[in-house]
C-alpha cells in the first residue's frame, strides 16, 4: 500500500490494513482522506472517535452526491454512531421547499438522493444542526469527529468533548474509519485559550438582556483570528444553556470559532488560569454596552419600514425555545397578512413540541414550522420577502450574502411584535442598563 504516500503518521496495525484494503475499498479510500487530513494537521497519530456527526448531507452540487454514492458503491458503511445534519429538503413538509426553476428543482431532486445516499451509508436520519439537543450527546472529554460550525462549538465549549472542525467529506470519512487525526483540539495543548473577552463591566441586566449573548459571540468571531481559542470572562454562572448555544453559533460564523471557555460556566474553565495559555493572551478586549449596540447596528441592514418575514431557529430551536415562543403567542396575537412567520427545529424535537401541545399554539397563530432544513440555506422564502427579522446573529450574518435579503436583529418578544405590526420594531438596548 502506498506507505511512503502517508509518512509522518504513524499507524497502527490495524489501521495499515485498512488503508491496504483489508475491509474495502470504501473503507481504504475513507482512510486515505483520514491519514491525508492527519498530515496535513500535523498530526502524528490517529484516534478512534465515539460519533460523528455529518454535514456533507446538504447538497452543495453534483460532488456531494458523486462522493457518497462513490462510497456506498465500494460498500463502506459507519463504524460509528452516526447522526446527520440539515439536508436540503424538508422530508416532513416538502411542499414548503420551493420548486420554481430548473435549478430549485435540480436542488430539491439531488438534495432528496443525497438524504438517502447518506441514509444507505448507515447515517442515523436525525437532520439537526443541533445534534446536542438529541439524547446521548457526547460526554467530557470524548473524542468525536462533528461537523457543522455551530455543532463542534457547542460540543468543544457547552460540553467539553474534543472535535476539531470537520469538514464535508472528512466527515463521513471518518464515520467510516472509526478514526481521526490526533491533533488540533484533540489535545490539550490545542485548547487553551489565547484571547481574552472580558464582560466583568456588562450591567446584570444587560446580562439578562436576550440578544447579549449572539452579540458576544459575533464579537468574539470577530475579533478572534483563525487558530485561537477565546476565553470569556464575567457571565453568570448559571447561563442557560441555548444562550451558550447562540453565542457559540455566531462566534463560529463570523470568525471560524471552534471552541470558546467562559470562566465558572463551560466544564473546561473553572478558573481562568486552568485554561489560559501559560505565556498569556496575545489579546484583550473589555465588552461594554456600547459594542454590544454596535455588533447589532452592524448585523442589522434594515431597522425600520415594511416587513415582510420572521425567521427563529438558527440554531435548531430547542424545546425551550419553542416554549418560549408559545408563551409569548398564547394571547394569540394575529400576524399581518404580508408577513411570514417560520421556526426551524429538529424534527426529534417537533415531535416533544406536540407532546406538550405547543405546535397547535404556533400554528394557530400561524407560524410555519419547518424541519430537517433551515431557512438560509434552502429555497424557502418566497421572491416578495426582502425584509427578514431574526433573534439569531447567525442567520443574521449569513443571509444578505445567501437570500439577497435585509435583516434585522431583534429579540424573540420584538419578533412577534414586528410581526404583529407588519413593521420592524427594535428597541434599544441600552434600555436595559441598570
Amino acid at each position: 500500500m502506498p506507505a511512503d504516500g502517508f509518512r509522518g503518521i504513524d499507524l497502527t496495525p490495524d489501521q495499515t490494513a485498512m488503508l491496504g484494503g483489508r475491509d474495502g475499498d470504501g473503507v481504504a479510500m475513507a482512510m486515505r482522506v483520514i491519514v491525508a487530513t492527519g498530515r496535513s494537521l500535523g498530526g502524528s497519530r490517529l484516534i478512534s472517535i465515539n460519533s460523528c456527526h455529518v454535514d456533507s448531507c446538504l447538497y452543495h452540487g453534483q460532488v456531494s452526491l458523486d462522493f457518497a454514492r462513490g462510497l456506498e458503491a465500494r460498500g463502506a458503511r459507519v463504524r460509528v454512531p452516526t447522526t446527520l445534519n440539515v439536508g436540503s429538503v424538508d422530508l416532513l413538509h416538502p411542499a414548503m421547499v420551493l420548486r420554481r426553476n430548473p435549478e430549485e428543482v435540480k436542488v430539491y431532486e439531488d438534495g432528496r438522493a443525497l438524504m438517502a445516499a447518506y441514509t444507505a451509508l448507515g447515517c442515523t436520519p436525525s437532520w439537526t444542526c443541533a445534534p446536542y439537543q438529541l439524547p446521548g450527546r457526547p460526554s467530557f472529554g470524548e473524542h468525536i469527529a462533528w461537523a457543522e460550525s455551530n455543532a463542534v462549538v457547542f460540543a468543544n465549549s457547552v460540553l467539553g468533548a474534543r472535535t476539531e472542525r470537520y469538514g464535508d467529506f472528512i466527515d463521513i470519512c471518518s464515520a467510516v474509519t472509526g478514526f481521526a487525526p490526533y491533533a488540533g483540539l484533540h489535545t490539550d495543548e490545542g485548547r487553551l485559550a489565547t484571547v481574552l473577552f472580558d464582560c466583568t463591566g456588562l450591567t446584570g441586566a444587560t446580562l439578562d438582556h436576550e440578544l447579549t449573548y449572539p452579540l458576544i459571540g459575533y464579537l468574539v468571531g470577530s475579533w478572534t483570528d483563525q487558530g485561537n481559542n477565546p476565553v470569556i470572562t464575567g457571565l453568570p454562572p448559571d447561563t442557560p444553556e441555548d444562550r451558550l448555544k447562540a453565542l457559540g453559533a455566531a462566534a463560529a460564523s463570523a470568525g471560524g470559532v471552534a471552541l470558546f471557555h467562559a470562566v465558572g460556566v463551560t466544564p473546561e474553565a473553572p478558573t481562568l488560569e486552568a485554561v489560559l495559555h501559560p505565556s498569556g493572551p496575545i489579546a484583550v478586549h473589555r465588552l461594554e454596552l456600547r459594542d454590544l449596540e454596535a455588533a447589532r447596528a452592524e448585523l442589522t441592514t434594515r431597522s425600520t419600514g415594511k416587513l415582510d418575514a420572521v425567521s427563529v431557529g438558527t440554531p435548531h430551536a430547542s424545546i425551550a425555545e419553542i416554549r418560549a415562543l408559545a408563551q409569548l403567542l398564547k394571547p394569540a396575537p394575529r400576524f399581518h397578512d404580508e408577513v411570514e412567520v417560520f421556526l426551524s427545529t429538529g424534527r426529534r424535537t417537533l415531535t416533544d413540541a406536540k407532546a406538550e401541545g405547543l405546535v397547535e399554539i404556533l400554528e394557530r397563530s400561524g407560524v410555519r414550522i419547518l424541519v430537517d432544513t433551515c431557512t438560509y440555506v434552502t429555497s424557502v422564502l418566497s421572491a416578495k420577502v426582502h425584509t427578514v427579522m431574526t433573534n439569531s446573529a447567525k442567520w443574521a450574518h449569513y443571509a444578505p450574502a445567501n437570500l439577497g435579503v435585509d435583516v434585522a436583529v431583534g429579540t424573540l418578544e420584538e419578533c412577534v411584535e414586528s410581526a404583529v405590526r407588519g413593521q420592524v420594531t427594535l428597541h434599544p438596548m441600552s434600555e436595559v442598563s441598570d
